[in-house]
């Protein structure tokens, strides 16, 4: 049985209006003890906002509470504004009450009670609800008409969209959901931070499953807990993180594992388990290498999506899931949906949002912040300071920023390398020694793979196959990069031909510099769409 949530009002004591401590009192109307009668409203806690001034009222409202509604808390929470009916002064104070009250929405429901305070309160207080700081519905209260001291009152689900104009007075405050987002990314490229920027809006506004895209160790899992952190904090969503690596689910066990099974489904099934999908209701599923599940797995999923419902294992109990879904691979779904190892229509499904996040040889200016930030991360961890010296900083950078730095597990390898580092480190800081010897232990580690495939690559791991481009030769990998690269920077397929061929074309009597693009790319079983689309 589903336990009932708590009511809990917000609002300003009513400095004028609550006052009375005469019996009188009892047959006029004061706003905020007439919300405590009413039989159809069961409030358990009223938060007053106050100054100074109000302490003595606040107390005294405590005591007539009492009388009319036991078991309602009044509590009180002093705020200083310096003129309520500036807006700027009035939407700070409102600003920092908020972002320090701590809001348990999945025990309580709020209500703000906008019958008190200024007219510059109550449209302050309707910005915070429209931009998700506030999680509560509107309540207000009205006297009406003499004798009757409970008044009446309307709970209001309003549209704020009429305030639009009012909105862009606090622009600044919906830039903060990109600073958010961005908080433990440490990055100085400009194509990352604007392609962080789009997910912060795809993140705020839309439920849609989105798709991360990137070679192992770019960041995908990272970059899905931070959307998850900034849709929590906004009260988009109340359940839970859940982070499955699709490659660990094998055989028959990762149905059962995804979708829950009954008891006695099958052999060994002692006890009915609930499953990651119904694990994540009301919050995000990350499925990092989902081009791993099997195609029985995929179809499934799919319905979930769909229905937001699904059948366990081994049951006939249909099950009600609603969450948001984050994708990750490593791998060209397109290729793999190609080679029937991956739905089209799961594929189709997935598409709405996607996002390629680019390997640290493509974001080499972020290798020095990044430094700092593992530096920071392995004093928090183990309450251990340290910094590199200047020379020994700067040797690292140039190899870590070099052509023979392949960085083949991303900032995974940054992690463990600088973890490395200032393990083996004396004293407070990194030298020289443990720079040259990270550097030989590095060398060693990426010998075991040709450079080439992280290195020259990048472009081809977008757009072709593990298997395609082993069918390729080293000489033509190395020319088709080169083109690719050339596309990407064109503004047409006419263009592209125009650079690749400034030579020869002046050599010819006629030239079709976009055939000559198409046949090339032809070759290789690609097409200008191919190559653009990875732009």
């Amino acid at each position: 049985m589903q336990k009932s949530k708590k009511t809990v009002v917000i609002g300003f004591v009513g400095s004028t209006l609550d006052q009375g401590k005469k019996p009188e009192r009892w047959q006029r109307w004061r706003p905020t003890m007439s919300l405590l009668m009413h039989e159809d409203l069961m409030i358990d806690e009223i938060v007053l906002l106050h100054d100074r001034r109000n302490t003595g009222l606040i107390q005294h409202l405590k005591q007539d509470a009492l009388q009319l509604s036991p078991q309602t808390r009044i509590t009180g929470q002093q705020i200083s504004i310096r003129d309520p009916w500036d807006f700027s002064d009035m939407y700070g104070a409102l600003y920092d009450f908020v972002k320090s009250y701590s809001f348990d929405v999945e025990n309580n429901h709020y209500l703000l009670h906008i019958t008190t305070g200024t007219h510059v309160a109550q449209i302050c207080w309707y910005l915070l609800i429209d931009a998700h700081y506030l999680p509560a519905k509107l309540i207000q209260s009205s006297p009406a008409g003499k004798q009757q001291p409970e008044g009446e009152y309307r709970i209001i689900d309003l549209d704020l969209s009429r305030y639009a104009a009012l909105t862009q007075r606090f622009e600044h405050e919906q830039s903060e959901n990109w600073q958010q987002l961005k908080a433990h990314i440490a990055t100085k490229n400009k194509n990352f931070n604007q392609l962080i920027q789009e997910v912060e809006l795809v993140a705020t506004r839309s439920s849609a499953p989105i798709l991360i895209m990137g070679a192992t160790g770019v960041g995908k899992s990272h970059l899905a807990k931070q959307i998850y952190q900034l849709k929590k904090e906004k009260f988009h969503l109340s359940g839970r993180f859940i982070d499955v690596n699709c490659a660990t689910l094998i055989g028959d066990s990762a149905m059962s594992t995804l979708f829950g099974h009954s008891k006695g489904a099958f052999t060994g099934a002692v006890a009915a388990r609930t499953g990651y999908l119904k694990s994540a209701d009301q919050g995000i599923l990350f499925l990092d290498e989902i081009g791993e599940l099997g195609l029985d797995e995929q179809a499934m999923l799919l319905k979930a999506l769909e229905d937001k419902s699904f059948f366990p294992v081994g049951s006939d109990k249909e099950i009600q899931a609603d969450f948001q879904l984050i994708a990750g691979t490593n791998k060209d779904l397109r290729a793999e949906v190609q080679a029937g190892r991956f739905r089209e229509d799961l594929w189709a499904r997935l598409n709405t949002w996607t996002f390629f996040l680019p390997s640290l040889k493509d974001r080499l200016e972020d290798i020095a912040p990044n430094i700092e930030f593992e530096l920071q991360r392995f004093a928090n961890q183990h309450q251990r300071q340290l910094r590199f010296h200047s020379d020994a900083l700067q040797k690292y950078l140039k190899f870590a920023q070099s052509y023979e730095a392949t960085w083949q597990g991303n900032f995974r390898d940054l992690t463990a390398s600088v973890t490395r580092m200032a393990t083996l480190a004396n004293g407070e800081r990194i030298g020289l020694n443990e720079v040259s010897a990270e550097i030989r232990r590095l060398e060693q580690i990426w010998a075991v793979e040709p450079q080439t495939s992280t290195v020259l690559f990048s472009n081809l791991d977008q757009i072709l196959s593990a298997e395609q481009i082993a069918q390729i030769d080293e000489f033509d990998r190395i020319q088709l990069e080169g083109v690719i690269e050339i596309c990407r920077k064109s503004k047409s397929m006419a263009d592209a031909g125009r650079r690749l061929f400034s030579v020869s074309r002046e050599q010819r009597q006629s030239s079709n510099d976009s055939d000559r693009v198409k046949k090339y790319l032809a070759k290789f079983g690609l097409s200008w769409n191919d190559v653009s689309k990875t732009l």
